[in-house]
């Protein structure tokens, strides 16, 4: 009888804290919106690792990543992915578990010839669009960038290059690919001009600072149990 209260009290914790969590993400080629949906590769793996962590039904919203962010940063039980693990934040989030890695790369119109990339220093007197509070903007805020033009999201900046307002976006290229099928561009008009070296960062899912270490820590063994049995493909 014990056993099975235990089991009871331990089921309705679970029910509870899945029903508290937030689970927030922004619009790239791997967490994108699909029917109403959250889906893409990343969003499978944090499904998949909620589920083996016993919070099967935890709802995933889609944001602007400043507003994704910012709730991370500010609310409680909130899980964010795929946030950059750099320095800065370290200590800003309870980090659950790294899926992917990911390099940026300058791109420009191929048409663009008046504009001549090879290296940092060079492309720094470009106009360079950037989303609102991410990784890129800092960075490039970091190396002395003072054009820099913000958007709320990858879509948008991405429009922006297309209609010329500014002359470079860093993006890796699954997005770029994403983005051209999206606005029915060929992608040959659109070309990486640098690798930003420095920027290939980790992207984990993260939990805001107010969430109980009990939660963290189950969505920890949760996703290191499916990658120890083999169960996740790589994000490619």
């Amino acid at each position: 009888m014990r056993i099975v209260l235990a089991l009871i009290v331990l089921l309705a914790v679970s029910v509870a804290q899945a029903q508290e969590i937030q689970v927030v993400t922004e619009d790239t080629a791997y967490t994108y919106l699909e029917k109403g949906r959250v889906v893409g590769p990343a969003t499978q793996h944090v499904r998949a690792a909620l589920a083996r962590s016993g919070f099967s039904d935890v709802r995933v919203d889609l944001y602007p990543w400043a507003r994704a962010y910012a709730m991370a940063l500010s609310q409680p039980n909130v899980l964010i992915y795929l946030i950059a693990r750099t320095p800065e934040r370290e200590d800003r989030f309870k980090w659950a578990g790294e899926l992917m890695r990911i390099q940026y790369h300058l791109y420009k119109l191929a048409a663009r010839e008046d504009i001549v990339v090879d290296s940092l220093d060079a492309a720094r007197p470009y106009r360079v669009g950037v989303m609102r509070s991410d990784v890129r903007q800092h960075y490039l805020q970091r190396n002395g960038f003072a054009q820099l033009v913000e958007s709320s999201g990858n879509e948008e900046n991405f429009q922006k290059l297309l209609a010329g307002r500014v002359d470079l976006v860093p993006l890796p290229r699954g997005d770029v690919a994403r983005l051209c099928a999206r606005f029915e561009v060929d992608c040959r008009s659109v070309t990486p001009v640098l690798t930003l070296d420095a920027l290939t960062v980790d992207l984990y899912m993260a939990f805001s600072l107010a969430t109980d270490d009990a939660v963290v820590e189950r969505l920890r063994l949760g996703y290191a149990a499916l990658k120890a049995e083999g169960r996740l493909v790589a994000i490619d």
